[in-house]
């Protein structure tokens, strides 16, 4: 007779050991075999299906996330690159149209605008009036090194700073091996837009050195002032103030065309020379928080240094025909003449509308 290895058992018994005799006479100790409830097991199923499609979604959202992260990062890369290429082909192009002689070396005074920072292997052409101040600040805040805080320094206080150097300063075998290998940047501006600026900071707004040097000859020669007030702010309280249209005259007047200009208002090719060197990064104030953005990422700074942008009295291009309608168009198209390798350098579009009676109340 064939021995049983299992006895009946109930519920409460599932888990303890039960007894059978067989006929031969020996006494089996056996497990109780569990019975199992098919509808826990069913749920059970349907949790773990569950489980294992959540896992599949949670995974596959976050590859989307870094696909799509990446995917962006290599689109602004190449926006980026696109972008600096063409800037770059159109000075190249510019500057053979003009026939311009490239010159093998750059003498000390033709850099005085170009700042060093040897730490991180970069020079920076600051043009005044195209955010050159918060610029600055940056190129400070990188001098001082990590964690790169803020400088805490005025935009008076920066133009003087001891912690900026100056390229003009370096021996002359220095001065060419920084600017072959440094990575070279400079930011540019419309320059009738840069132009209104540059007149309303330092006419329009108090200014004592720049009345003194420039506000004074400019009422003497061009006012009807021939004895002006000594100081802008008796001038001021006379009621007397540096005009735009007197301003322009002061530009155009042939006597000043071998009087070095103030570097406010001297033409940026002038101030940064692009036609003799090749940028490695130029960048524009009217992009010029995207452009940042782009530099910081060259130099592997975007996640350590910031560059604050404050701007409340900033001169836009949508303002240019209430200064221009104040002059006679002859005296813009001279003006345009003037700043014109600026515009095409960097492609600017020609603003032919203040000089064709658009929007201009006042005629030659």
């Amino acid at each position: 007779m064939a021995e049983t290895l299992c006895c009946d058992t109930t519920p409460a018994q599932q888990t303890q050991d039960c007894t059978q005799t067989t006929d031969s006479g020996r006494t089996l100790k056996t497990k109780s075999r569990r019975s199992v409830n098919p509808v826990a097991m069913a749920i059970c199923r349907q949790v773990l299906r569950h489980l294992i499609y959540g896992l599949f979604v949670c995974s596959f959202v976050i590859l989307s996330y870094f696909y799509a992260t990446d995917i962006s990062l290599v689109l602004r890369a190449q926006t980026m690159h696109q972008r600096q290429e063409a800037r770059k082909q159109l000075i190249n192009q510019t500057c053979s149209s003009y026939n311009v002689t490239v010159l093998e070396e750059m003498s000390p005074g033709k850099l005085s605008n170009f700042i060093v920072d040897d730490a991180h292997g970069l020079i920076y052409c600051y043009i005044p009036k195209v955010g050159c101040s918060n610029l600055k600040k940056m190129m400070v805040t990188l001098k001082n090194g990590p964690p790169y805080r803020d400088p805490g320094l005025t935009n008076a206080q920066v133009h003087v700073s001891p912690k900026i150097s100056y390229l003009k300063n370096f021996p002359r075998h220095e001065i060419k091996a920084k600017l072959k290998h440094y990575t070279k940047f400079m930011f540019v501006r419309d320059p009738f837009v840069r132009l209104v600026s540059a007149y309303r900071n330092k006419f329009v707004e108090h200014n004592e050195p720049f009345y003194s040097k420039h506000g004074r000859p400019i009422l003497h020669f061009y006012g009807n002032h021939p004895y002006p007030p000594m100081s802008q702010t008796l001038a001021l309280a006379s009621g007397i103030r540096v005009s735009f249209d007197n301003f322009v005259q002061y530009l155009l007047d042939p006597r000043m065309a071998n009087v070095s200009p103030d570097e406010h208002w001297n033409q940026m090719n002038n101030l940064c020379h692009p036609c003799h060197m090749q940028y490695d990064f130029i960048g524009h104030q009217e992009t010029m928080d995207d452009d940042i953005k782009d530099l910081l990422e060259i130099l592997m700074l975007k996640d350590e240094i910031q560059v604050y942008q404050a701007f409340p009295k900033m001169t836009t291009s949508d303002s240019m025909a209430t200064w221009f309608k104040v002059l006679p168009l002859n005296a813009i198209r001279a003006l345009y003449q003037h700043y014109e390798i600026d515009y095409k350098l960097f492609g600017y579009r020609e603003p032919s509308e203040l000089w064709n009676g658009t929007n201009i109340s006042k005629t030659t």
